[in-house]
């Protein structure tokens, strides 16, 4: 994983105290990495080759607009109506694709 459990707990301002909801947001983690990678048409493997100093802060950043938008929208149906955030995930992910593939 590329994005560690208590960055992903300071994201979702959980204290790192709480453990039990730990393997759900190491799941949404896993998640939200194959889903950049997907997004980045490239194995999660291949995440840390985008930059020389390993997976760039934009994707991180990405993964981790994902873990939240999972760890909110627990179900598939909501009542509330959502939108994605300008500037989201997939805008962070745009800025690494190479269109060439």
């Amino acid at each position: 994983m590329y994005v560690a459990l208590d960055t992903a707990k300071n994201h979702l301002r959980i204290d790192q105290s709480y453990t039990e909801d730990d393997n759900y947001i190491t799941l949404l983690i896993s998640v939200a990495e194959e889903r950049a990678a997907k997004e980045l048409c490239m194995r999660v493997e291949e995440l840390s080759t985008l930059s020389d100093n390993g997976i760039p802060d934009g994707v991180v950043m990405a993964i981790l607009l994902i873990v939240g938008g999972y760890y909110a929208n627990r179900e598939e149906i909501t009542a509330v109506q959502t939108k994605p955030l300008e500037g989201g995930a997939l805008h962070l992910l745009r800025l690494y694709r190479n269109y060439e593939k």
